[in-house]
């Protein structure tokens, strides 16, 4: 039994039926060999199917299904009885693996979920997934009542029959619908994201859905109250995860990560919660997917090392448990009852009943909800994939008893069948569909956005001191920060005069003041309303301890290392050794801040200056003056040092062409950068031996000088001759954008 509790249960249930089964010296052998075959199989027919232009997850069901009763224990009955003994202490091992699989899936694809689309596109996207939804559960709830007695499970009850069966065919696997999507380079498009969005949705309730059927195939009977209690524990379960839950799996991840010196401790930290919400849900009497689910959910809400933590758990759960799953999944279908004229004709009907319901549903959808006939048109066709949620459900199904043999193996042939075809159905809807004027502009926005690196961005850690560079820099750092609701961390640095004299209210003192400017900062950027409207920026402190310096802190995910204090260079332009010491060895994104004269932070309908050369480097100073601008309102002069030719006759004279079209290149693409930020900019060139004296002579009339740079190798900090005349001859405060060569 696997209902509610089912999962734990055989999870728990799995050690000791090893530890039985250790007294039979052939068991481990053979199991290692039956993970072996499966996975080997499933590696091989999966490959082979996304050569084929289908999902892989195709290949691996096949590969159960040539190892099943149906192929391989027709050949060769014997050598498979061999390796897939009946006893049960064997399959008992096989199961739990499969078991721990599930849970494994459910969580990526928690993480998978992107809430932000759906909360783009939630109005059209809700609409075409409860009319995806209602519609073909309607029908397969009618076929559950009319299904011969022979198909129902061994308790003989209809209604949760009905209710697994309708739930099967209401749900699209999100997997294979946004892998065609972004196959077909739909991902961005408005109608490929509307797809996508109500695949979600549908997903999520699949599980809601999934866990009241199972929370009724516990009890065995349709109890009215018991009912309104599984729903109430779901419905306080979702809120818990959607409020409280947030902070907390952040401030979790935030914490084990910057705390844990092992390796892999996040993920660690992320299984283990996975199990607790797995067994929280078990205890509302709910299906133990949901709260793995909804861990994967959280941990894709975290606004930190989301990517980082997906690669490390994909490797494990593709590599291992997916193939070893849907290999499973494939041995339990027996394709020989198919010899039976009555269930394969039941089949073929149950294939029709699931992609007339699911398209008609998805199609009415998109036309309520305002799409042309053509996109609702294609809309059926995305929704129509089955594949590895269905198969999951089925599973699931059959282990709860709620699905026969028969009636597991037609659900598994229709996932495959609505799985296969619909690719190059959806193909076919999306090919030559046109393109608004509104949607070109939006993705012409969207390109702009995925050059850039601030969008990339996660964590932001700030070094700072309470003198005045220190106090801008945070200021700075909080009009960054603000603009995407970035979690910002501070180590404090001491002043010259703290590192004489280190009471415990100057420690206080500076950490206020560091708080205050990365307030202010964040406020400036708040109290203007943006397109993205910002969120509230996550503060925390650490504090160098235990030998860690900055750069060791700034190594556990940082992104961006913004560092501000005094007596950070020479009169001459050079950069002292505590400056030096605090980046040393850091590899990421630098943003140092400095000043010889009076500094403080810019007020609104200030003149920012950017430098340019034309690199990425310098690009990303450009991205980082607009980020400050949009928030100050200011205006951002581009200034591209050209270098002076002597002349412009011969071969010259084609080099000095070739050069004017690269900084008019150079000088469009700020432009359109500027114009994405929403920000006034304004372009200047100059044609001059050395760089440095036109920027010096232009920076007097601006209040900041922001500079992409390259971080010269040596002892000392070094970012390049120009840099270093400007520091020397300009007093105001220069944001260096370093990155290290």
């Amino acid at each position: 039994m696997l209902g509610g509790m089912g999962i734990v249960a055989a999870l728990a249930a799995a050690p000791a039926a090893a530890a039985a089964a250790a007294f039979n010296p052939s068991t481990e052998p053979v199991f290692i060999a039956e993970i072996v075959v499966l996975l080997v199989a499933g590696r091989l027919l999966g490959e082979l199917a996304q050569r084929l232009g289908q999902p892989p997850v195709m290949g691996q069901l096949l590969a159960g299904i040539l190892l099943g009763p149906s192929l391989f224990g027709v050949a060769f009955p014997h050598l498979r009885e061999m390796l897939f003994p009946p006893s049960a202490e064997q399959k008992s091992m096989l199961q739990a693996i499969s078991q721990l699989g599930i849970l494994l899936l459910l969580l990526l694809t928690g993480i998978e979920t992107d809430l932000a689309l759906v909360r783009k596109v939630r109005a059209t996207a809700l609409l075409v997934a409860l009319s995806g939804v209602a519609v073909p559960f309607a029908c397969g709830f009618a076929l559950g009542e009319y299904l011969p007695a022979s198909l129902l499970a061994g308790t003989g009850n209809r209604l949760l029959t009905a209710l697994f069966l309708g739930t099967a065919l209401s749900i699209s696997s999100i997997k294979i619908v946004a892998m065609v999507v972004r196959d077909m380079k739909f991902m961005r498009r408005n109608l490929g994201q509307v797809i996508v969005a109500s695949a979600i949705i549908e997903d999520t309730a699949g599980w809601i859905m999934i866990s009241i059927t199972l929370g009724i195939a516990s009890r065995g009977t349709v109890d009215v109250m018991s009912l309104v209690k599984t729903f109430a524990g779901i419905l306080l379960f979702l809120a818990g995860c959607f409020t409280i839950g947030r902070p907390l799996v952040f401030r979790l991840i935030r914490w084990v990560n910057d705390t844990a010196q092992s390796e892999f401790a996040v993920i660690t930290a992320i299984l283990a919660l996975m199990g607790v919400m797995a067994l929280m849900t078990a205890g509302l009497g709910v299906q133990t997917v949901l709260g793995a689910f909804m861990t994967g959910v959280l941990v894709g809400e975290s606004p930190i090392l989301t990517r980082h933590i997906e690669g490390q758990l994909r490797g494990l759960i593709v590599a291992l448990f997916m193939p070893v799953f849907f290999a499973m999944a494939g041995l339990g279908a027996d394709f020989r009852i198919f010899g039976n004229a009555h269930l394969l004709l039941l089949t073929a009907g149950l294939i029709l009943i699931a992609s007339i319901g699911k398209f008609a549903g998805a199609a009415v959808g998109a036309l309520t909800g305002g799409l042309s006939t053509r996109e609702a048109i294609a809309l059926g066709c995305g929704m129509n994939a089955r594949g590895s949620t269905e198969i999951i459900v089925a599973s699931i199904g059959l282990a709860a008893g709620a699905l026969t043999q028969s009636l597991f193996t037609m659900i598994v042939t229709m996932a495959m069948i609505t799985t296969i075809f619909m690719p190059p159905m959806l193909r076919a809807a999306l090919a030559g569909l046109p393109m608004s004027r509104e949607e070109r502009t939006r993705l012409e926005r969207e390109d702009i956005d995925a050059r850039g690196f601030l969008s990339s961005i996660e964590r932001l850690l700030l070094a700072v001191d309470t003198s005045a560079v220190g106090k801008m820099a945070a200021g700075l750092a909080g009009l960054i920060a603000g603009a995407r609701g970035m979690p910002l961390t501070i180590v404090e640095l001491p002043t010259a005069k703290a590192r004489r004299k280190t009471e415990e209210s100057e420690t206080q003192s500076a950490k206020c003041a560091v708080e205050s400017g990365v307030a202010a900062g964040a406020a400036s950027l708040q109290a203007e309303p943006q397109e993205d409207q910002p969120t509230k920026v996550d503060i925390s402190h650490e504090k160098p301890s235990d030998g860690r310096t900055v750069v060791e802190i700034a190594d556990k995910g940082f992104d961006l290392l913004f560092v501000g204090m005094e007596a950070s260079h020479t009169p001459d332009g050079h950069f002292t050794r505590n400056v030096t010491n605090i980046v040393r060895g850091y590899r990421g994104t630098l943003a140092l801040l400095v000043a010889s004269g009076p500094c403080e932070m810019p007020k609104r309908g200030a003149r920012i200056l950017v430098p340019l050369t034309g690199t990425a480097v310098s690009r990303r100073g450009a991205e980082v003056a607009f980020a400050l601008a949009r928030a100050l309102q200011a205006s951002v002069t581009a200034l591209y040092v050209s270098r002076k030719t002597e002349t412009r006759r011969g071969p010259a004279r084609g080099l000095g062409i070739l050069t004017r079209r690269s900084e008019e290149a150079v000088l469009k693409d700020i432009m359109q950068l500027a114009d994405r930020y929403g920000t006034e900019a304004f372009t200047k060139i100059e044609i001059k031996a050395s760089p440095d004296a036109p920027i010096r002579r232009y920076a007097a009339k601006h209040d900041l000088v922001v500079m992409g740079v390259n971080r010269r190798p040596g002892e000392v900090l070094f970012l390049g001759n120009t840099a270093g005349a400007l520091v020397a001859h300009w007093d105001g405060p220069i944001l260096f954008i370093a990155e290290a060569e």
